[in-house]
């Protein structure tokens, strides 16, 4: 059965960075994603990497400021995020499925990630 857990949220002031990390078990996917929630909102799809690295996905949010990349011998996705803002608060979910450009089938627990203003 799939898995993923996520790590590296926190708490950050606006202009900072952080590095989220998910791994992935029980299976090898195609493509795997990142995916936020802020409260009252609905979830958004904001970056996805094919199993080739060089098909990435991202929300026009985060285009720019956000860096997606894989580690396909850990089955592990990262996420840089560099230049937060404090619209970049919410939870942020890992998924894994199929294609690079959609959220998967697949989710983790979510990891906090809080920017300070």
């Amino acid at each position: 059965q799939a898995q993923l857990v996520e790590s590296g949220g926190g708490l950050v002031q606006a202009g900072g960075s952080l590095r989220l990390s998910c791994v992935a078990s029980g299976g090898t996917f195609s493509a795997m994603g990142w995916s936020r929630q802020a409260p009252g909102k609905e979830r958004e799809f904001v970056a996805g990497i094919g199993w080739s690295v060089s098909s990435t996905y991202y929300s026009d949010s985060v285009k720019g400021r956000f860096t997606i990349s894989r580690d396909n011998a850990k089955n592990t996705v990262y996420l840089q995020m560099n230049n937060l803002k404090p619209e970049d608060t919410a939870v942020y979910y890992c998924s894994a499925g199929a294609r690079a450009s959609t959220a998967g089938d697949y989710w983790g627990q979510g990891t906090q990630v809080t920017v300070s203003s």
